[in-house]
């Protein structure tokens, strides 16, 4: 049986947008390519039809299973990233998923 794909949803605002690119974001990537996850949405256009209409930052990723996706999170990779993150954005919602 194969396990559940793992989902990361984030909701973020970013402070300070040019550190965040330069600094957090190559942290990021390089965290989530080593886990094998795939960027499904980061930070493109998007269309509210309920809830509120502001400046946050959307980001989905996918992972193989639920539990690569909460090691990757407890990596110290994620966690290094994470310290540049709250630097320059300030978090709103993060949910890790288990998929169905």
């Amino acid at each position: 049986m194969t396990s559940p794909k793992g989902y990361v949803f984030v909701e973020l605002v970013v402070r300070d947008p040019e550190n965040f690119k330069e600094h957090y974001q190559p942290r990021s990537t390089a965290a989530v390519a080593a886990f094998n996850g795939k960027f499904l949405s980061r930070g493109g256009d998007i269309s509210i039809k309920s809830g509120p209409s502001d400046d946050r930052r959307r980001v989905m990723i996918e992972f193989e299973t639920y539990e690569k996706a909460l090691a990757w999170y407890d990596s110290p990779l994620s966690q290094e990233a994470k310290t540049y993150r709250d630097k320059y954005a300030h978090v709103i919602t993060f949910y890790i998923i288990q998929g169905t």
